[in-house]
């Protein structure tokens, strides 16, 4: 293997802190969305789900291509100096996974919300109350959700490669590190990324599964 280990472990780390921020910046606007689209009737939501669920499918590199736009010195971002940046990758992953949270929140509210607004209301509560509890009663789908969120931002490559760049110490991940020593022909340094990107992406789904089943 030609890289050490304490590289391995920066890449990783990184990748880590880029794909949880994108998940976390995606779920504060997905999670809201969701509620709120699985709350009303079929008729007023069937537009957004169209496309939410279109969303689900967007190709990365698109994505990566329009913050490139977005982000370069011509473009209208470009004085922000975010290309080839962390954030930049932050921002282009939670495009990406913006529509699986949204989505699966959706999908798991929609089959409560008749019986928890029944509830609710007969109970003096508001349309607040309504959407704080469908979001709580939720809890265990929307745990499936972030993990989806989660597993697009960590294993997308195409827009991390056009935004980041790919620097090393600097903007390299898991999965650009994984295409970068395949194409090197460096097969067992390929082989160990893959399997620590397996691994940290199975130890935040435990987690989100177990915080998730808690009462």
């Amino acid at each position: 293997m030609t890289l050490a280990w304490a590289e391995v472990g920066e890449i990783a780390a990184r990748s880590l802190g880029v794909a949880g921020a994108a998940t976390l910046l995606a779920a504060l606007f997905g999670l809201p969305l969701g509620v709120w689209l699985g709350s009303r009737p079929r008729r007023g939501r069937m537009g957004a789900q169209v496309a939410l669920y279109a969303g689900m499918g967007l190709p990365p590199v698109v994505v990566g291509l329009l913050f490139y736009f977005l982000l370069s010195r011509s473009g209208p971002l470009g004085g922000l100096g975010l290309l080839f940046t962390p954030l930049a990758m932050v921002l282009a992953e939670a495009v990406l996974a913006f529509p699986m949270i949204a989505g699966f929140t959706l999908a798991a509210v929609r089959v409560r919300a008749e019986g928890v607004r029944r509830l609710v209301r007969g109970l003096g509560g508001s349309e607040r109350q309504v959407l704080a509890t469908l979001l709580w009663e939720s809890r265990r789908p929307i745990t499936a959700a972030l993990a989806a969120g989660f597993g697009a931002a960590i294993s997308e490559v195409g827009a991390a490669t056009i935004v980041g760049g790919d620097i090393r110490f600097h903007t390299r991940v898991l999965t650009t590190a994984v295409v970068l020593e395949t194409r090197k022909g460096e097969l067992e340094s390929a082989l160990a990324l893959g399997a620590v990107l397996l691994g940290v992406t199975l130890i935040v789904t435990a987690i989100l599964v177990v915080w998730g089943e808690r009462r």
